[in-house]
């Protein structure tokens, strides 16, 4: 309930106060569970994403985010879960495989912090892993501007969300090397994030 209505809140913020482009969404999976894959550039982020994929999103978000009881409360009601960065955090990782083998959506931002250059960063390790063990399509994201939202000098900011071709994971992947599907996935973003930046 308390997403449905965020969800809505946040989609009549930005339909009223941004311009924004959207595309590739018929590339998000119809039934069963997934895995959004997105570069991270700003706060702005997760509750964007959220307001144009019809299923809810249970993001994986670093345990700093969990250390205010009040604010901790409200996104773990949300589906939010924490992981503890740089270290193959196995209750994280064990939380994402039972929720997308239930058919849910989880939110992962591989590069594990937001972008201070606006460029995408190295992946950390766990996602090749929880889509392997899940046995689940990863669906790239490229997120573009929001980073620049309200420091533009624009009255109307404008970004853009671009879904990418679901991957799926293989022996092809596992066999060839440790993060060859983590490896994909960044390039997958990288090449819409050069696509429409121009």
């Amino acid at each position: 309930m308390i997403y449905e209505l965020l969800r809505m809140l946040f989609a009549l913020i930005f339909v009223v106060l941004f311009r924004y482009q959207v595309t590739g969404r018929e590339n998000l999976p119809t039934q069963g569970g997934y895995i959004l894959a997105a570069n991270h550039l700003s706060l702005w982020d997760p509750p964007l994403i959220a307001t144009l994929v019809p299923n809810h999103i249970h993001y994986m978000a670093k345990q700093e985010l969990f250390a205010i009881p009040l604010f901790a409360s409200l996104i773990r009601n949300l589906g939010v879960f924490p992981v503890k960065r740089s270290t193959a955090d196995r209750g994280a990782i064990r939380m994402a495989i039972n929720l997308l083998k239930t058919g849910k959506v989880v939110g992962i931002f591989p590069e594990g912090t937001r972008s201070k250059t606006g460029r995408l960063q190295q992946p950390e390790a766990g996602l090749e892993l929880i889509a392997s063990l899940a046995q689940v399509t990863i669906v790239p994201v490229a997120v573009i501007g929001t980073n620049r939202i309200f420091k533009a000098g624009s009255l109307i900011p404008r970004f853009e969300v671009h879904f990418g071709k679901a991957i799926c994971p293989s022996d092809k992947h596992s066999s060839e090397s440790k993060n060859s599907l983590t490896n994909e996935v960044m390039q997958s973003i990288q090449v819409m994030l050069d696509e429409y930046n121009g």
